[in-house]
């Protein structure tokens, strides 16, 4: 698969002209040693992309034209990961995998035994998500938003289709709730220290089911990926 990178002014009309030279083109010229012939991809991150050919290269700039173009439409499924701040570098490991598995959104929230802070690292965390965008050739980054508290979160939940809430003391597996003609879908992944049953409580009375994930209890950066992998399944996404 053709490497990916990111420009806020994608070229788009075959045979249009342009001049690559952010980091990232940095990056294809020095680590990735990108030459005269090589065919990449452009995207603006917001579905639309384009193929290009390095016609001439210099030191920071790589000259490209563009051989084909188009939109990468959205899911008619759109997810959205709620996320326990999770402590030290698993907030970025959540973001990185949370965006591999194909999440639309990503709520960094504020849970009552949550130990991380994110409140000054929204942007930086947007950085990672578009990153690992690259890394997993996404033409749409998801958007990282937050900090949320419960009460946002249960506002985010009326206006879903369906919300799941995780947890290991749940009775109710995913494939007992799951609903095929949800198109909105809500994650809600809790802290490492887990969830109060006051949270838990005030989550299902605004409508989200409370489900068990499976025996292995995961680590709180690693549940959202394994919950869009189960749901992607479910609802044949995948």
């Amino acid at each position: 698969m053709l490497t990916l990178f990111f420009v806020e002014d994608l070229p788009k009309a075959v045979g249009e002209q342009y001049e690559f030279k952010n980091e990232d083109a940095q990056h294809a010229i020095r680590v990735l040693r990108t030459n005269v012939g090589d065919i990449f991809n452009l995207s603006d991150g917001r579905g639309a992309w384009s193929r290009v050919v390095v016609r001439t290269s210099e030191k920071k700039v790589l000259h490209v034209e563009v051989v084909e173009s188009g939109f990468e439409e959205a899911l008619s499924t759109s997810f959205t990961v709620i996320q326990a701040i999770p402590k030290g570098d698993r907030v970025k490991e959540a973001i990185e995998l949370s965006t591999e598995g194909g999440a639309d959104r990503i709520v960094m929230w504020k849970a009552a035994r949550s130990i991380g802070k994110s409140d000054d690292k929204i942007e930086k965390l947007q950085v990672t998500a578009r990153e690992a965008s690259k890394q997993s050739r996404r033409f749409r980054i998801p958007a990282v938003v937050g900090v949320a508290t419960t009460e946002d979160i249960i506002d985010e939940i009326a206006r879903v289709d369906l919300a799941l809430v995780f947890h290991e003391s749940a009775t109710a597996k995913l494939s007992q709730v799951i609903n095929p003609a949800a198109k909105k879908i809500a994650i809600i992944i809790g802290p490492e220290g887990g969830l109060t049953d006051e949270e838990v409580d005030s989550f299902a009375a605004a409508g989200a089911k409370v489900v068990v994930m499976g025996r292995p209890v995961l680590r709180s950066a690693h549940a959202g990926l394994a919950a869009l992998s189960a749901l992607n399944t479910a609802l044949s996404v995948w």
